[in-house]
């Protein structure tokens, strides 16, 4: 198997160095600084379940790799439109594309029997620029629960989990989607096979619809938010219009909202990738995550009050960030 990690920052680089432990033929993509001490140094991981160094290949140039398996995508959504350059040069007739990340993916209603299915949502997948970059036929969901966060340039801070659920957008248990989760698997993570990977994308986006915005309009950690009573009474809101826009599209994430706080508060003091983007001047994923479920609730006629005010504010943050870069 070749593997192809495109956008080796954090969990790119842990899931890249994992797999290179398995005895895959890995190839990071990365930049700057970063990339500098990943070919000096190679990856160094610091997890609680032992620390380890890989040495995986790694390069500023797709073409210097040229063709794999699979490309395993660690940029943020914000950033797929544009990416269809650097992945050219890593494709074959059948190199699928494993995209990890929050919020609604860009293949959301590709293969869903339903009203709705083939349906482009315009916030995720702005004039189907996405899926020209990353054509749906290629696209395996990722999920992941995992945190880590680059402690500085080469070393990957593993904080906690190691599932990576993956799974084919119509719900077919695929040998492609097999055969990674054995590499993953190999490599020291959990990556079960779901037939129906869209229940982990709202039960992950049940956290990250909340505590990602709040985080950064706050500044405050996961754990900080709970701990706030009228803070913690928003998340509630918000996760409970969530709920119901997912119903209306024919998923139930089944999992108590009390469950899923109970979950976020596991997480300590952790600074939401939201905030630590905040922090850098980086531009915010909030497309994916907001806006996108304040258009499915336009689509379905769900009430969304709370969704719709966190998304002005945090919008007008991002536009500002977005204007001072």
């Amino acid at each position: 198997m070749k593997v192809a990690v495109l956008g080796a920052g954090a969990i790119g680089a842990y899931v890249g160095a994992a797999l290179h432990r398995a005895g895959v033929e890995v190839h990071l993509i990365a930049r700057g600084a970063h990339l500098e001490a990943i070919r000096g140094a190679g990856v160094r991981v610091l997890t609680p379940r032992g620390d380890f160094v890989a040495h995986p290949h790694a390069t500023d140039d797709p073409a210097q790799v040229g063709p794999v398996d699979h490309v395993f995508l660690g940029l943020k959504a914000n950033s797929y439109a544009a990416a269809g350059p650097m992945i050219q040069p890593l494709l074959h007739e059948s190199t699928s594309i494993i995209a990890a990340q929050n919020g609604i993916p860009w293949w959301y209603f590709h293969g869903l029997d339903g009203p709705y299915e083939g349906y482009r949502i315009e916030s995720v997948d702005p004039g189907g620029a996405v899926t020209t970059a990353l054509p749906l036929h290629r696209a395996i969901g990722c999920v992941v629960y995992a945190a880590t966060e680059i402690e500085r340039p080469g070393v990957i801070r593993h904080l906690e989990g190691t599932r990576f659920s993956i799974g084919e957008p119509t719900g077919e248990l695929s040998e492609r989607c097999a055969a990674f989760s054995r590499a993953a698997i190999d490599g020291g993570l959990k990556c079960p096979v779901e037939s129906d990977l869209r229940r982990d994308v709202w039960i992950k986006l049940m956290g990250n619809i909340a505590f990602n915005p709040i985080s950064a309009l706050a500044r405050a950690t996961m754990a900080g938010i709970c701990r706030h009573d009228g803070a913690r009474e928003l998340v509630v809101a918000m996760m409970r219009e969530t709920v119901d826009v997912a119903r209306r599209v024919g998923c139930d994430p089944g999992i108590s909202i009390e469950r899923r706080l109970r979950g976020a508060e596991k997480a300590g003091e952790h600074k939401t990738s939201t905030l630590q983007d905040l922090e850098k001047g980086k531009p915010l994923e909030l497309d994916v995550l907001l806006a996108a479920v304040v258009e499915l609730a336009d689509l379905t006629g769900a009430d969304v009050p709370t969704l719709r005010a966190i998304h002005a504010v945090s919008d007008l943050l991002n536009e500002n960030l977005v204007r001072a870069v």
